[in-house]
This record gives C-alpha cells, structure tokens and sequence, in this order.
C-alpha cells in the first residue's frame, strides 16, 4: 500500500516532551516519539521536524514576568534547540539518520538553516529538525512550522497532540466536547479553535498547504495517519 504523503512537516509541541512531568524533558517520551518516527521513516516518507520550547521556557510567560518580549523569545528559541537535540539524538539510537539545522547561527551544535541544504539533506531520507524557530522575535513555532512546511513544498503539516483531533471545546475538561473531522482555515478562526495561531493558519492557507491534527500520544496513530487513515481532524 502506498503512503498518502510523501513528505511531511511534523509539528511538537514542547509541553509534548515533559510527559509525567511538570518540566523538562521525559525521557519515556522520546523513546515513544523516536519508534513513531522509525514507523515512517521506514516507508521512506520525508520527514521534517519543528519542536516548540515550552517544556524549558515560554517568551510570552516571561514577557508577564518583566522580561523584555524580545529577549523572551530569543530564550525561547535557545529552548527549542535544547529540545531538537534531544529528539536527535533519540532518533539516531534507533540507526535514523538527522540534521538539526537552527535558524540562529551556533555551528558547534546545530547546521544553519539553509533551505537547499534542509531540501537535500530530506531527499536523501535524513530527519530535518528545524529549531530556533524563525530566528526572529514576535513569531511562534507554529508559525515557523508553516513556514518551513512551505519552503521544502511539504504534502501536509502533522501536529501532534495529546488528544485525538480538534474539538469544539476542551475535552479534557468536558466529556461531551464534539471532535471534527474536517475543518476550512476560516472555520478555525471564526470559532478561535486555536489549533495554530493566526499567521501560521494564514500562510498554510495562502499556500493550500493542509493540516492533519492528530493524538500522538496512540502508538502507530502517526504511521495510520500517512498512510492515509481517517484519523484525526483536517484541515484544508
């Protein structure tokens, strides 16, 4: 069986990799998240990787606190290549091969991110991991997963989260919460579903670049979902 998408952006958030904790990383996580890549990494599928910074620090939580917007969110994106390289390296003790590549320049650790680079490295089935978000202050991951989604002409953005789609409310804090199936860009902002923020959902539709929310948290939901399983809430 052939998979639906050959390529992907596959959206994390930070708070995704504290698992039983209240902070950091679990390490129980990683592991899970590193088997759901080698399922897919497998079929061959292309694999691009944007991790948010949440899990070690938040640019807007700090900005409440007195610290300055933009030096917040230079700290959170240093969070999120803690994270990027913490998922390398659970990824190549399962024998994948990556790149992390940062939007702000620190050679020791990270590749910078240059797009014909990140594009050849995916084509020869290396994980991309983009991390440092944009590189620049005021935008989210969110927003940098569109954006990197776009540039190396992604078949979908897939953003995991603990639940099993997009709900019309919390349905971890409301039993009867309804999940859809299928939603258009201008229906996830006129309810305010907050599935990514604004800019993200403007250039995903700017760009016809569809968006596939899904529990990653069910072992094997990841590898379902590219072969093209109802699973999830799109989108499009």
């Amino acid at each position: 069986m052939t998979p639906k998408y050959t390529r992907i952006l596959l959206k994390l958030s930070g708070e995704s990799l504290m698992g039983r904790h209240s902070y950091g990383i679990d390490s129980d996580v990683l592991e899970a998240i590193a088997e759901e890549v080698l399922s897919i990494s497998k079929l061959k599928i292309e694999i691009g990787i944007v991790i948010g910074g949440g899990n070690i620090f938040r640019g807007l939580s700090a900005h409440e606190q007195g610290v300055d917007r933009e030096t917040g969110d230079q700290m959170g994106m240093l969070a999120t290549v803690i994270n990027a390289l913490a998922i390398q390296n659970a990824l190549e003790k399962k024998g994948i091969f990556t790149r992390v590549q940062s939007a702000i320049k620190m050679d020791e650790i990270a590749e910078p991110f240059i797009l014909r680079r990140a594009v050849r490295h995916i084509e020869k089935k290396r994980v991309v991991i983009f991390s440092a978000g944009t590189g620049s202050p005021y935008f989210t991951t969110d927003t940098a997963a569109a954006l990197r989604a776009i540039e190396i002409k992604a078949d979908v953005i897939i953003k995991g989260t603990r639940v099993n789609g997009v709900y019309d409310s919390d349905p971890e804090k409301n039993d009867k919460a309804v999940m859809y199936k299928k939603l258009s860009y201008l229906e996830v902002l006129e309810k305010d579903l907050r599935i990514m923020d604004l800019t993200a959902i403007t250039l995903c539709q700017e760009n016809s670049l569809p968006i596939k929310v899904f529990n990653m948290n069910i072992k094997g939901n990841l590898k379902k979902l590219v072969m093209g399983k109802d699973i999830g809430t799109l989108v499009c």
